[in-house]
């Protein structure tokens, strides 16, 4: 493990980055409409690019690690997101700034696909998993700030170009620190058809479903839940602004402390889901069901570091059921699955909500958690001892 520290410690900081250029996006958002003259559902195209990039990243990941190996397909992620976040540092026009996205989200899905696999293949594969994510939650919520105290004296660009000098030695080192070409043994035709047989496995589909429930309950909150203090609870905006950030900081605190906690005590992967999925529908019926807003607030807070190691740890068992040389292409599958989840439902909660009231949005992540608590048995039955 000493040989692979290195690996492993440029993967926590590369996803320090992703989760830097996810946060800062909602900061800079009034200054691009503001800079383009247009308005919240013109600016919401690229969102939709963005997907479309990282769900291609998705389908194409594992073929890459299986033909090129770990570090050609890193620096092809990183260099992808390097030259999108270095063209946007220069102020491309509308255009240029919606086609970008595409190049950004393909770069971004390809470093989280393949830094998933890697990790996976790894002792303690959970544990480093969620370390690996948490990293992605500092970054995100520091992201917002630097956004912010750069808006103060610069131009929005300026901040996507920093970004972009700051991935320039990150790629570097995937050149030097990661292995070259896949070694793990391959059985089978490895390199034709793998995505077609990834979409063809029964667990492969319910581990992508699993992880799109998951993303939709994640952002559904994240997107609502301030929303739904306001109407439903009568806070005030700046206490369900802490509320909403305690959230996401449960979240990040979730992985950090939750599965090296599991380790020690002796409890099994499958068996820290399903304590974490319960810790869920728990938290939901506690905000569902609080009399006052001091309660509510805890249970956000909760349910965000019972969320924590779902996504994760989901990522850390697919080696246990689906076979070696499938393990990229799944990953690559599941990753770019789930921000379809993440797009869909905080949609469709929005929807419920416009036409029945925000009250509806705890039943709503409630059905989703239940999904995931289905998804999960599904999987469990189908898995090698994890």
């Amino acid at each position: 493990m000493s040989v692979l520290r290195g690996p492993v410690l440029l993967a926590y900081a590369v996803f320090v980055l992703v989760g830097l250029s996810a946060g800062v996006d909602g900061v800079l958002l009034p200054a691009q409409m503001s800079d383009y003259g247009v308005d919240e559902a013109t600016i919401g195209v690229t969102f939709f690019t963005f997907s479309a990039g990282y769900l291609l990243a998705g389908s194409t990941a594992g073929a890459l690690v299986l033909r090129f190996g770990i570090r050609v397909t890193l620096v092809a992620g990183g260099g992808a997101f390097m030259l999108a976040a270095l063209y946007t540092g220069i102020r491309p026009s509308f255009a240029g700034l919606v086609g970008v996205q595409v190049v950004a989200g393909y770069g971004i899905g390809l470093i989280e696909a393949v830094l998933n696999v890697f990790l996976a293949r790894l002792p303690s594969a959970a544990t480093l998993l969620n370390r690996l994510h948490a990293f992605f939650g500092v970054g995100a919520l520091a992201g917002p700030l630097l956004a912010a105290w750069a808006l103060d004296f610069l131009p929005w660009p300026a901040v996507w170009l920093m970004l972009g000098l700051v991935c320039l030695p990150l790629v570097a080192g995937f050149l030097l620190a990661f292995p070259g070409r896949d070694d793990q043994p391959v059985a089978g035709p490895a390199r034709s058809g793998l995505l077609t047989e990834a979409l063809r496995a029964p667990t492969v589909l319910m581990a992508c479903g699993f992880l799109a429930a998951y993303v939709g309950l994640e952002m559904s909150v994240g997107n609502w839940g301030f929303t739904y203090l306001i109407d439903e609870h009568a806070q005030p905006g700046l206490a369900a602004g802490y509320t909403v950030s305690g959230y996401w900081l449960g979240l990040t605190a979730g992985r950090f402390l939750i599965s090296p906690i599991a380790t020690r005590i002796g409890s099994t992967t499958t068996g820290m889901i399903y304590a974490c999925l319960g810790g869920v529908a728990a938290s939901i019926a506690v905000i569902w069901l609080a009399p006052a807003a001091l309660v509510a607030a805890a249970g956000f807070v909760l349910l965000g570091f019972f969320l924590g190691p779902l996504f994760p740890t989901a990522m850390a068992v697919v080696p246990y059921f689906t076979e070696p040389r499938l393990v990229p292409t799944a990953i690559g599958v599941m990753n770019g699955v789930s921000v379809v989840g993440g797009a869909a439902f905080p949609w469709l909660a929005g929807a419920v909500a416009q036409g029945a009231g925000v009250w509806t949005l705890m039943p709503f992540v409630m059905v989703l958690a239940l999904l995931q608590l289905a998804s999960w048995r599904f999987l469990v039955t189908r898995m090698a001892k994890a």
